[in-house]
């Protein structure tokens, strides 16, 4: 608690009236201690001889008279009050001619305290400077960027993903996105890198399953989830993308844990590229022997064509073509009672078409279209719109009775499986930039590329669309390849009867098994017979390098 003393002084020499009321002199507080002492000069006109009276500012005043004292212990009083403002209050006194020694001791007190001040200014100047210096660092501090730097890492299938993609992303996304993108030649081997890690039970940092999003086919996408080899996208409902599939997407790509086509079940996967099984034929072949050209499936089965048809080894391709030579779907549930004829009719026409196809091969079907073993190549529009673009007088077509759909899916490696808490060098869980990057793919501007033809397929906006249109600038200066495709999409009315590879049921797949098994597959052709010779030459040298070094 501060303490306070009042001093009153009674002036001995000024007339009476000169201060009609009590005056304060000083009232001063120093900066470093918490208490203050009113100093208060009284000057008295009742009693002009009357001595000095020191009284406490804390205690009932009831004496009326003045207590008569000699001047020498007034003075020393007076030298003792001086003293004891010391501290740092600095008193003044009216009757200067009265007190010599108060006036002496006053006046080298206030020439301390002006020093006292002027140190005071001086530290506050350099206190203030100090200040403006912290202050001008803190906001150069704050005007420096640092970014968060968000990973985002991606496994694709080779030629998918159009360059500018990743060029545009990162230029969109700024310093704080790191995007490291690997591309793997086939569908095939994301998914074999995507199972293995959960046969040998580690992980390397390189593998598709450190990655934070992956190309998935849609054929695979009910074995990846069957065998949790992905895991479900989480948030989409909320997400803009999501909202601007059509119902068709979401129908397709909202599946239950089994894999299967769950109205209640989970988003698996997010589309960014699509198109159809196609039929390429030559067009030099067939003008020169007065063929008829090639408008649907039932063509395949024509006498004049036998032996000089290529195809991809797909079960579901090759069976899915004889149901939809028969009038029937992709995905019939029951062949026996939704099929004429039943099985029996469809393993007569699948023979039919074994007898007319030279090669099965998804790898060298196109090769033996490209050296002239065969004049006639069915496949997926991925793989053909490009080799065609480098042949001459090739002509592509969708069959007029629909075909089959094929897509490219982004999907997320389920790295929760494993109980690390790295996994391949990133924490668990997928990156934040996940449906930053999903959206981005399914923006129109991203459309530009597959209209281009630069990439072959189409955007999944375009599964919806009544008719692409193509501006004429896009495609001009291009070689115009003979096709009834439009910007990699069928025309409206074969679209609507395409369809996507639903899941078989059982007893579809047991009949799927049944009639590949039933059917006597055809010779192999030039490519095949060309890798058998090799490989027996090889063979033949190693043993004989073998016996010249034992």
């Amino acid at each position: 608690m501060a303490s306070m003393a009042s001093i009153s002084f009674i002036s001995l020499s000024v007339p009476p009236n000169h201060f009609p009321s009590p005056k304060p002199i000083f009232l001063h507080r120093h900066r470093n201690v918490r208490f203050y002492v009113p100093v208060c000069c009284i000057f008295s006109d009742q009693n002009p001889t009357t001595s000095p009276s020191i009284t406490s500012s804390g205690a009932t005043s009831a004496r009326k008279g003045s207590l008569k004292l000699p001047p020498t212990i007034i003075q020393l009083a007076a030298a003792s009050a001086v003293l004891f403002l010391g501290l740092g209050v600095r008193p003044c006194s009216a009757a200067s001619a009265q007190f010599p020694t108060v006036l002496a001791a006053d006046s080298q007190k206030m020439e301390q305290k002006i020093e006292d001040d002027h140190d005071v200014g001086k530290y506050e100047n350099v206190e203030n400077l100090e200040d403006k210096d912290l202050k001008a660092a803190f906001e150069k501090w704050k005007s420096k960027t640092y970014p968060l730097t968000v990973p985002l890492r991606i496994v694709a299938l080779r030629g998918s993903v159009p360059p500018s993609w990743i060029k545009d992303f990162m230029q969109s996304q700024g310093r704080r996105s790191k995007l490291r993108s690997e591309l793997r030649g086939s569908l095939d081997d994301i998914f074999s890198a995507l199972s293995l890690p959960l046969s040998k039970g580690n992980v390397d940092p390189k593998s598709a399953v450190a990655a934070d999003i992956v190309t998935v086919g849609d054929s695979w996408l009910n074995f990846a989830i069957n065998k949790a080899i992905i895991e479900p996208i989480q948030g989409v409902e909320d997400q803009d993308w999501f909202k601007s599939l059509s119902d068709k997407w979401k129908v397709y790509l909202r599946r239950n844990s089994e894999g299967e086509l769950d109205s209640e079940g989970k988003i698996w996967a997010a589309p960014y590229r699509w198109g159809s099984m196609v039929i390429a034929y030559k067009k030099s072949k067939f003008q020169k022997h007065k063929l008829a050209p090639i408008e649907d499936w039932a063509d395949l089965w024509r006498p004049e064509l036998a032996g000089r048809i290529s195809m991809v080894d797909s079960p579901r391709e090759v069976v899915g073509a004889v149901l939809k030579y028969m009038g029937s779907s992709y995905n019939t549930k029951n062949i026996e009672s939704e099929v004429s004829g039943g099985r029996n009719a469809v393993q007569k026409n699948l023979a039919l078409l074994g007898k007319q196809v030279r090669l099965f091969d998804s790898s060298y079907y196109l090769k033996a279209f490209g050296v002239g073993d065969v004049w006639v190549a069915v496949g997926w529009s991925s793989d053909i719109l490009p080799a065609a673009k480098r042949m001459s007088n090739v002509a592509v077509i969708v069959p007029k009775s629909g075909a089959s759909l094929w897509a490219d899916l982004w999907a997320i490696p389920a790295a929760s499986r494993f109980e690390t808490n790295r996994i391949g060098g990133r924490v668990r869980g997928p990156s934040p930039l996940i449906h930053q990057w999903i959206e981005f793919c399914l923006q129109d501007a991203r459309a530009l590329p597959f209209k281009q033809e630069v990439i072959p397929g189409a955007s999944p906006s375009a599964l919806e669309i009544a008719a692409v249109e193509v501006p004429k600038e896009v495609t001009k200066g291009r070689p115009k390849l003979s096709t009834n495709l439009i910007a990699g999409v069928p025309p409206p009315e074969i679209l609507a009867r395409c369809e996507f590879l639903e899941p078989l049921s059982d007893a579809a797949s047991s009949d799927h098994k049944w009639l590949i098994a039933s059917m006597q597959k055809p010779d192999h052709g030039l490519i095949h017979r060309m890798q058998h010779d090799v490989l027996s030459k090889v063979q033949t040298f190693w043993l004989k390098l073998q016996s010249k070094v034992a």
